[in-house]
C-alpha cells in the first residue's frame, strides 16, 4: 500500500527561530550600548529608558485589548521599540517626552496598520520624528558625557560632533567617536559598541548584511567625493560613518525586516538610495543628522523597490 503524500503551500521547511527569539536576540545585541550610554552619561539614562520601554508595552497592550486582539507584548517587539526609541533621545530628555513618544511609536508606528509585520514604516522611527516636530528643543539639547563624575559641572553644554561639524567647522577626532567620550544621543555615541552588537547580529544571520554595507558604503564614497572636492568644507569618509546615528540607523533600524525590501537587488537599492539622502541631509539640510528621515523616506519607497527588483520568473514574460 503506498504511503499518502500531503501536499502543503510553501514553506516546507522549519527552523527553531521565532520572533520572540529574534526580537530578544536583538536587544542582546543592544545591550553594549546600553551600558555604555550608562557608563557615559549616569545612572539616570536607565529611567529614561525603562520609561519608553513601559510606555510602549503599555500602549500596545491598551491598543490590542481595544481591538480584541490576542496580547503579544511577550514576543518584544515592544520592548525592542522602546528601547530603540530611548536610544536616540537625548541623555536629559524629559520623561513626559519620552513617554509620549513612545505612544506614538506603538500608536501611530505599529498598531494603527494593524499591529506587527504590517508596518510600513520603522515604528521608533516614527515615534522620533513624533519628538522631533513635537519638542525640538528638548531633542537638541545634550549633555557633555562624564559629567555624572563632576556633579559641579555644567550639564547641558555641548553639541553633537555632526553640529559642530557643521555649523562651527569643528571635527571630533575618530578615537572620541570610536570609544564614545561626545555629545549625543544614548546610542550614538560609542560606534564600539553598536559595532560589537551589530557584528553579533550579522554572525547569526538575523539581518541582512546588504542593507547596512551599502549604507555605509554609499556614504562613505559620496561624502568622500564632497571631501576630496573641498576637505577645508566638508567631512572625510571616517567621520561620516562614525558621527551620528548612522551605525546604530543602518544595523538596527534600516535592517527591520518588515520595512525593508525583501529581493536581493532590493537591498542594495534601499541601501544606497539611504545613504544618498544621509549625506544630502548632512551636507545641504537645515539638520545636522539625516538617517533617521534617510529611513523613513525609504521605507515609503519599499514597496516600488519591491515591484521593480523582483527576479523574473522563468517560462513567462513580466507582467
Amino acid at each position: 500500500m503506498p504511503e499518502k503524500l500531503i501536499v502543503t503551500p510553501a514553506p516546507h521547511f522549519t527552523t527553531g527561530e521565532s520572533i520572540p527569539r529574534i526580537m530578544f536576540t536583538v536587544i542582546a545585541a543592544l545591550v553594549p550600548a546600553t551600558l555604555a550610554a550608562v557608563y557615559i552619561f549616569g545612572l539616570k539614562t536607565l529611567g529614561l529608558i525603562v520609561a519608553c520601554i513601559g510606555a510602549a508595552v503599555l500602549t500596545e497592550v491598551i491598543f490590542q485589548r481595544g481591538r480584541r486582539k490576542k496580547i503579544t507584548v511577550a514576543d518584544g517587539s515592544a520592548i525592542l521599540t522602546g528601547l530603540l526609541l530611548a536610544l536616540t533621545l537625548p541623555p536629559r530628555f524629559p520623561y513626559i517626552g519620552a513617554i509620549l513618544g513612545s505612544v506614538a511609536a506603538i500608536a501611530l508606528g505599529k498598531q494603527i496598520f494593524g499591529g506587527l509585520g504590517y508596518n510600513i514604516f520603522n515604528p521608533a522611527l516614527i515615534g522620533r520624528a513624533f519628538l522631533q516636530a513635537t519638542f525640538p528643543v528638548w531633542i537638541t539639547t545634550w549633555e557633555r558625557p562624564f559629567t555624572w563624575l563632576s556633579p559641579n559641572a555644567e550639564a547641558v553644554s555641548t553639541a553633537t560632533p555632526l553640529a559642530l561639524m557643521k555649523f562651527e567647522a569643528q571635527v571630533t577626532s575618530f578615537s572620541k567617536l570610536f570609544w564614545g567620550n561626545v555629545g549625543g544621543s544614548l546610542g550614538e555615541t560609542s560606534a564600539l559598541a553598536l559595532l560589537l552588537g551589530s557584528i553579533y547580529l550579522v554572525g547569526k544571520r538575523y539581518i541582512e548584511w546588504r542593507v547596512p554595507v551599502s549604507i555605509l558604503g554609499t556614504v562613505g564614497i559620496f561624502g568622500g567625493i564632497f571631501w576630496l572636492i573641498n576637505p577645508e568644507k566638508y567631512p572625510d569618509p571616517i567621520f561620516h560613518i562614525l558621527a551620528g546615528g548612522l551605525i546604530l540607523g543602518a544595523f538596527f533600524m534600516a535592517t527591520d525586516p518588515v520595512t525593508m525590501p525583501i529581493t536581493a537587488r532590493g537591498f542594495w537599492v534601499f541601501g544606497i538610495g539611504t545613504g544618498v539622502l544621509v549625506v544630502i541631509i548632512r551636507l545641504w539640510g537645515g539638520l545636522p543628522e539625516g538617517i533617521m528621515y534617510a529611513i523613513l523616506l525609504m521605507n515609503a519607497f519599499t514597496p516600488i523597490i519591491n515591484r521593480y527588483t523582483r527576479p523574473k520568473a522563468f517560462g513567462r514574460e513580466r507582467e
